[in-house]
């Protein structure tokens, strides 16, 4: 039998049967004609083949109106250095109109952009409890203040912001649980005229894409936010200034469980980061450890460094303590790290089945979610090799690569469903950036995927049908507003589940800030336990809760009722 190269990439990667074959779809793909979602990325592909070209985009899923609904933001390419867009173009924000379909707000909400977009983290900077933007990209970042009234502001310069140089992932998250949410920004490469290079090779006769490792490496930023509007850069006084790396993905986690939110940073071909969060230090300073070497994370398991990009974290063994996830290029392998308790990892690839699957993929976005709201983790991953000449000079490897499911079955392992995913599964993609939110309100987390150069891909999930769930959006007094760092804890069915709420992760992109609560067949949920970060270390404990709806938990004062969303 003789098959195609999209099957024979399908079957690498361990699918069950070649595309066409599904039984079943867990996802089914929302066409824009449907949506209203008629964005289109312009990657800006030159003869030149720039590297910020390949590099983008992110989307974030946010309630920008605060309507108990999950809009969406999609960051587009624009003006740089080495590019003049022949026609204007921009960001885009689309309103839910809450009957699936969307609108597109963009102009009278005054977030086009304006520079090389590439991704965008979504967080209440200033605790009003309206959802702030942050825009990284090639050149000046943008930080838009929401107006409360469908409108945003650029308050870049006054808020102290202005990130020099190429800026990738972003998060936002308390590092000193002072009630007020701080920002670290990753820095890939430098990419100025002066230290910019061309990559080409005399048998194709033409410019690619280059792989990152010639270009000199930078430093992330981490900003103080100082309570009134304005932030300071902090990383200069620790590691984190002094570390040069080539950012490109960021998850904020807690690692150890000392109540202190760390960070795992994904790097292109120099070694993973881990900064620990280490508390106060002298003088008004902050420490940090950065432990990517001792915690078994920095370089692959036969010593080589790799080409990460993007990653998350979440409590993959329900264990109460938090695993890792790294994606790399083609050949290197996906690692998925067990946390061992003891500030290090322990790469479980293979395992779990992810190494071979992932051989020849190279991947973006991801996240870690339980999609089916059985109460145990999945994943799911965005796929596609930054060089769109790669099978010009590889037999094995595809420029456009298919997305990539898979399953926590009662083994608790990681099993490849992709083949029950759904069409949109079932074809080869460029992707790049991932968020993940419940579009809908059904309880089921829908999942927005970003091409370069094309569409994104709306997926509807139809996996959770017959699973009940209780939707949480959490509220912070004296914790941060968000309530990120949040530690969750339920019981229902004789199970206990634990969750982290995280910020970051995936590749460019911000999730529903919402967490949903997945309890299977089960009819109740006996109780939940809200550990709020921040000053007062405060714990609610919720019972008589209801199902299958979205609640509103404020902090020391339990559900609030009557809120937009619930049904």
């Amino acid at each position: 039998m003789n098959f195609t190269r999209r099957e024979l990439l399908w079957l690498a990667a361990g699918a069950a049967s070649a595309p066409g074959f599904a039984a079943e779809s867990l996802f089914a793909e929302i066409p824009p004609a449907q949506s209203g979602i008629r964005f289109i990325h312009e990657s800006a592909m030159s003869a030149k083949r720039h590297l910020p070209e390949t590099m983008g985009p992110g989307a974030a899923f946010l309630d920008y109106d605060n309507d108990g609904w999950m809009d969406i933001y999609l960051v587009n390419s624009g003006p740089s250095d080495f590019y003049t867009p022949a026609k204007p173009i921009r960001n885009a924000l689309y309103k839910n109109n809450r009957n699936g379909t969307f609108t597109d707000v963009t102009e009278e909400a005054g977030v086009g952009g304006g520079t090389f977009g590439m991704g965008v983290a979504v967080g209440d900077f200033d605790n009003d409890g309206w959802p702030d933007l942050f825009v990284t990209s090639y050149g000046k970042c943008i930080l838009y203040k929401n107006n409360r009234n469908g409108s945003f502001s650029d308050v870049t310069a006054s808020a102290g912001v202005a990130t020099p140089g190429w800026t990738t992932s972003a998060v936002w998250f308390d590092y000193d649980n002072d009630g007020k949410l701080d920002l670290f920004v990753c820095s890939f490469v430098d990419y100025s005229p002066e230290h910019r290079l061309a990559c080409g090779n005399n048998a194709l006769g033409k410019y690619f894409y280059c792989i990152p490792r010639p270009f000199l490496p930078t430093v992330s930023f981490l900003y103080h936010n100082n309570g009134n509007g304005t932030f300071t850069e902090v990383g200069k006084n620790s590691i984190i200034g002094k570390t040069k790396g080539k950012g490109l993905g960021v998850v904020a986690t807690d690692i150890n469980n000392d109540g202190r939110m760390d960070l795992f940073v994904a790097n292109d071909t120099v070694q993973e980061f881990l900064y620990i969060n280490r508390g106060p230090g002298p003088n008004g300073t902050w420490k940090w450890q950065e432990a990517g070497l001792e915690a078994n994370i920095a370089f692959s398991e036969a010593g080589k460094v790799r080409s990460g990009m993007g990653v998350d974290a979440a409590d993959l063994g329900n264990r109460g303590w938090q695993d890792l996830f790294l994606a790399n290029v083609d050949q290197e392998m996906f690692n998925v790290y067990q946390n061992n308790k003891d500030e290090t990892f322990q790469d479980v690839s293979n395992l779990e089945g992810v190494a071979q699957a992932t051989r020849l993929l190279s991947g973006w976005g991801l996240k870690y979610f339980d999609y089916d709201n059985d109460g145990a983790v999945d994943l799911i991953l965005a796929n596609g090799h930054p060089d769109d000449m790669i099978a010009e000079y590889s037999l094995k490897v595809s420029w456009k690569e298919p997305l990539l499911l898979f399953h926590q079955e009662a083994d608790g392992k990681l099993h490849n469903v992709s083949d029950r995913g759904g069409p949109a599964f079932h074809e080869l993609y460029n992707a790049r950036g991932l968020a993940v939110g419940d579009f809908d309100n059904d309880g089921a987390i829908d999942v927005l995927v970003c091409v370069n150069g094309g569409r994104p891909l709306l997926l509807k999930n139809n996996a959770a049908a017959g699973n009940n769930w209780l939707g949480l959006k959490l509220e912070g007094v004296t914790a941060n507003r968000d309530g990120i760092g949040a530690k969750i804890v339920w019981t229902a069915g004789g199970k206990t589940f634990h969750r982290l709420k995280n910020s970051g992760g995936s590749y460019l992109s911000s999730h529903d800030p919402r967490e949903v609560l997945g309890i299977g067949v089960a009819q109740k949920i006996d109780s939940v336990e809200i550990h709020w970060p921040g000053p007062s270390k405060q714990i609610d404990r919720l019972t008589k809760l209801p199902l299958n709806t979205y609640v509103k938990v404020v902090e020391g004062k339990g559900i609030v009722p009557n809120q937009p969303g619930s049904h």
